[in-house]
């Protein structure tokens, strides 16, 4: 069969745009989002990850991640995610909207595993990215018999979904997690909305609270081989 060369061309362009991250920290960036790889708990079990980027641009991000992993139960081995890495160290209070949407899937859920937004908040606007004063959780997925940090302290109807409301401490940050009552595969909401809700119910001090680090990505615990897709997720946040 003859190929044609507009043919090769298409393939080759699209080829250029995976990207495979199979190191710890394996990364790649482009635009206003990142991919990570994130095995920052790998050595609290066995197994192995990696992550693939399919394509990324200022449309957004597709990518996927393969693991397995076993021991360490109750521990978290990585969070391989997608990121928003534009313009966004606001005051909270300032924020007008952070508009995302996102579709995603798991290929097995025989699995100990979240899927979930993470944003970090911190009175200091050059604090580590990696942590913060406050974490704030969206979990679209719950696998298994795992459940986020703390205690449930509320049942809450944000975004047009209820959700339990958990809260609890690592160290000095504080982590408010509302997770589904079943998987959500595909949703677009306002996070500014949960921090609303936060202000309002919770005396979350968003008027002196930057937002610092926004992803979206899953949370393997334990598992035989499986792959969560990412068919593309997006954000932005306006002033």
């Amino acid at each position: 069969m003859k190929t044609s060369g507009l043919f090769i061309a298409l393939a080759t362009a699209a080829f250029a745009q995976q990207h495979t991250l199979c190191d710890q920290y394996g990364y790649y960036s482009t635009g206003n989002y990142d991919v990570n790889n994130n095995l920052w708990g790998k050595d609290a079990g066995t197994g192995s990850q990696c992550t693939y980027v399919k394509s990324i641009s200022d449309s957004g991000v597709s990518w996927y991640t393969t693991w397995n992993w076993s021991g360490g139960k109750g521990n978290v081995k990585s969070y391989a995610n997608s990121g928003y890495i534009g313009k966004m160290q606001k005051y909270i209070s300032d924020i007008k909207s952070i508009p995302t949407s996102v579709e995603w899937s798991y290929d097995n859920t025989d699995i100990n595993a979240d899927v979930a937004y993470d944003l970090f908040t911190a009175a200091n606007v050059d604090h580590d990215t990696s942590s913060g004063d406050y974490e704030l959780m969206i979990w679209l997925g719950k696998y298994g018999t795992i459940q986020p940090i703390g205690t449930q302290i509320a049942t809450a109807t944000v975004a047009n979904e209820k959700w339990e409301l958990w809260y609890g401490v690592n160290g000095a940050q504080k982590t408010y997690s509302f997770v589904a009552s079943s998987p959500i595969t595909s949703w677009s909401g306002d996070i500014q909305e949960f921090f609303n809700y936060l202000t309002k119910n919770q005396n979350y001090p968003g008027s002196s609270q930057y937002l610092i680090t926004m992803q979206f990505g899953t949370e393997p615990f334990t598992g035989e081989k499986t792959t969560m897709t990412v068919s593309n997720w997006s954000a932005s946040v306006t002033f």
